[in-house]
């Protein structure tokens, strides 16, 4: 089965995310809302994730469970995003107002990997 290259990038950019948490993971600590016990378990958990259903996207035998996993994590790391727009300390000192789209854009990168679990 051939898969359209829009799920090819979105398994990109999840891969190199996941990547990311690794190379970078302060960045990732920074925004861990801190009544998260261990937020170092949490940003390998969420890294390791990211790749693991990035790479389970490009497999037409997976794209369907990777998909409905990435959904799950969106809904997990939600609360980095908020806590992202109520935390000055975690905000990277974005403009309030670009913390604010980021909150309606899971919804978005929901519904473009809802795409894949029909």
């Amino acid at each position: 089965m051939n898969l359209p290259w829009h799920l090819y990038l979105m398994a990109f950019l999840y891969i190199i995310a996941g990547i990311n948490h690794f190379r970078n993971p302060k960045m990732y600590l920074k925004i861990i809302p801190p009544f998260f016990k261990n937020p170092n378990l949490i940003n390998i958990l969420s890294g390791a994730s990211e790749i693991i259903l990035g790479v389970l996207l490009t497999f037409s035998v997976t794209t369907r469970f990777a998909a409905w996993g990435i959904i799950a994590l969106l809904i997990a790391v939600f609360p980095a995003n908020l806590f992202m727009f109520q935390n000055k300390k975690a905000s990277f000192n974005l403009p309030k107002w670009i913390l604010f789209v980021r909150l309606p854009l899971q919804l978005v990168l929901i519904f473009w990997a809802y795409q894949y679990t029909l």
